[in-house]
Formats: structure tokens, C-alpha cells, sequence
């Protein structure tokens, strides 16, 4: 049987960065394409479809896929966007239709704010760069997410924006030092990351210097070290296969 995923795309790449790196629904579909294809013999059958949410694009039913990935986007989901709060509408579809539904940066955080919780800009300022992302006992006990014993993983990060407030009935699956709400999950068919585990060391590293003037030095110096780092966006796509096909 094959898995039917739909990217919803809430931005569009910097025309500076998408020849080379292509836009959001590529990345993800990479990611997803990359950890499916290393499963060998229990890889699954997938295809995608990509709809141009910010430009108010949308499937004709919400069962036209099994599932729904929300990519990232410069805006803020309190922006006063007209694609912004249609999207937050099919959220709530979402949810109460109970489908598979996985959201990345702005994705996790407009499902935060749809179904009742808060997102505000951080008083830490932006997270940047490569970041240990500790999962909590929720995320390491009967169905864990991690091997016994592991308890954190690296992701890539880049926002400003974060979730204050989980949306009533969340589960808190990771924080990081500066974002408590890193990774949640509400009942079995919505799962969220602040992080990007689509995100490229290389675009990462062209995204930082093409924002340079954006981020406060010190935090720009610390992100583009950090990518240095592993990190570990191949095993979150796992997860996401997973949960898609659960």
C-alpha cells in the first residue's frame, strides 16, 4: 500500500538559496525519501503532494492523502495573514478529523496556537544552529523514541518565534536550553517539532550568512560553530515514517 503525504508550504525559499537547495516541500520530501530508501526490504511505499498553503492552496477533501507535513516559514503564526488564519482553520480540521498531521518550526507552532495554546517571540531572542534536544520521559518510556539509555539528540534550529503554551492535551516530548517546547504530540495523530530535521548543513550555513544581519553576533558566531556538530534529522524522519504509517 502506498502512504500518501501531503506538504502543506507555508514559505517560500529566498530565491538566493532555492536554485541550489530548491524549496520547502523538496527538502522535506528528501528527508522523508532518504531514511524510507535505508530501511531496504521495510522501506515503505510513498508518494507526495504538495499544496502552496501561503498561497491558499488546499486539497479538495482532507482524505485526498493520508497525511499532512507543515513546513516551516519566515512568518509568524499571529501574523494578520489571511493564509495564516485559513491555515489555522485546517488545523482544526485536522484535528478533529483526528488525521496524521506533523508540523516543522512555524508547523509546530501554528498547531500550538490553533488548538489553544500560545506562541510569542522568545525573550531569549533567536535559536540558532545546531542544538541538544533532550527528549523527556514521555518520548523515552513505552514506545520510546531513543534506544534505552539515549535521552538526546541534535537537531538544526532557526527561529524566533516558539510555543509558550502547549495546546491543550499535549504531550511534551523534548525541550531545548532555551525552547521548553521543543517537540510535542497530541493523542496519535498529531506530532511536532521545533527543530528542522530537513534542513541541510549546507543550507543551514547559506540561511545563517544570508540572515547575518538579522541575528545578534554572538549568535551568529555560536550557530554557524555549532554546525560543526552532528546532527540527527535522519533519525526524526524514522520517526515520522513511523508515525505516518502507525
Amino acid at each position: 500500500m502506498t502512504i500518501k503525504i501531503g506538504i502543506l508550504r507555508a514559505d517560500d525559499v529566498s530565491p538566493e538559496l532555492a536554485l541550489d537547495f530548491g524549496q520547502y516541500p523538496q527538502m522535506v520530501e528528501d528527508l522523508i525519501v532518504a531514511a524510507n530508501r535505508a530501511r531496504g526490504a521495510a522501506a515503505k511505499a510513498v508518494e507526495f503532494t504538495s499544496y502552496a498553503v501561503n498561497r491558499l492552496q488546499y486539497p479538495s477533501n482532507i482524505d485526498e492523502v493520508d497525511a499532512y507535513i507543515i513546513t516551516g516559514s519566515k512568518s509568524s503564526v499571529y501574523d494578520p495573514e489571511p493564509w495564516i488564519e485559513e491555515l489555522s482553520h485546517f488545523v482544526e480540521r485536522l484535528h478533529n478529523g483526528k488525521k496524521k498531521t506533523v508540523g516543522i518550526c512555524f508547523g509546530h507552532q501554528i498547531i500550538a496556537s490553533a488548538l489553544g495554546g500560545k506562541v510569542e517571540k522568545a525573550a531569549v531572542g533567536w535559536g540558532l544552529g545546531v542544538k541538544p534536544t533532550s527528549l523527556t520521559d514521555a518520548a523515552t518510556g513505552a514506545e520510546p523514541y531513543l534506544p534505552q539509555g539515549d535521552s538526546s539528540i541534535n537537531l538544526l534550529y532557526s527561529h524566533q518565534d516558539q510555543v509558550t503554551v502547549p495546546a491543550p492535551g499535549s504531550t511534551l516530548l523534548a525541550t531545548t536550553d532555551i525552547c521548553p517546547v521543543a517537540m510535542t504530540a497530541i493523542g496519535e495523530h498529531i506530532l511536532s517539532f521545533q527543530g528542522h530535521p530537513e534542513f541541510s548543513h549546507d543550507y543551514a550555513q547559506a540561511l545563517y550568512r544570508l540572515r547575518e544581519k538579522n541575528y545578534p553576533p554572538e549568535a551568529y558566531k555560536n550557530a554557524m560553530a555549532s554546525l560543526q556538530e552532528q546532527e540527527h534529522g535522519a533519525l526524526v524522519a524514522n520517526w515520522i515514517i513511523d508515525f505516518i504509517s502507525s
